[in-house]
């Protein structure tokens, strides 16, 4: 799966690492409920950290479709609240 993190680029993700990312975005939907800036932050940069770990990043000049995008380090919760579905940032 082509994951592209705003404002960085795309990472390449295997599906075996969804489990891991699903606990960190169960994580940040509990945090942007409650309006938790501070746990919103720590989570939201855990689960981009997860992802360029576990991921293999696209080259700059590649621009694959992207099943998935999640918001850039700095992104607030308005603008996470705004970008999510109903499913969270991860598909289950």
């Amino acid at each position: 799966m082509i994951v592209r993190i705003m404002g960085e680029g795309q990472v390449r993700l295997d599906d075996s690492h969804f489990p891991a990312l699903n606990k960190l975005d169960d994580e940040l939907m509990t945090e942007l409920e409650s309006g938790d800036s501070e746990g919103f932050h720590r989570t939201l940069g855990a689960l981009l950290d997860a992802v360029r770990s576990m991921g293999t990043p696209l080259p700059d000049d590649a621009l694959e479709p992207s099943e998935l995008i999640l918001p850039a380090p700095e992104a607030t919760i308005a603008e996470v609240r705004a970008m999510l579905a109903e499913d969270g940032l991860i598909p289950d």
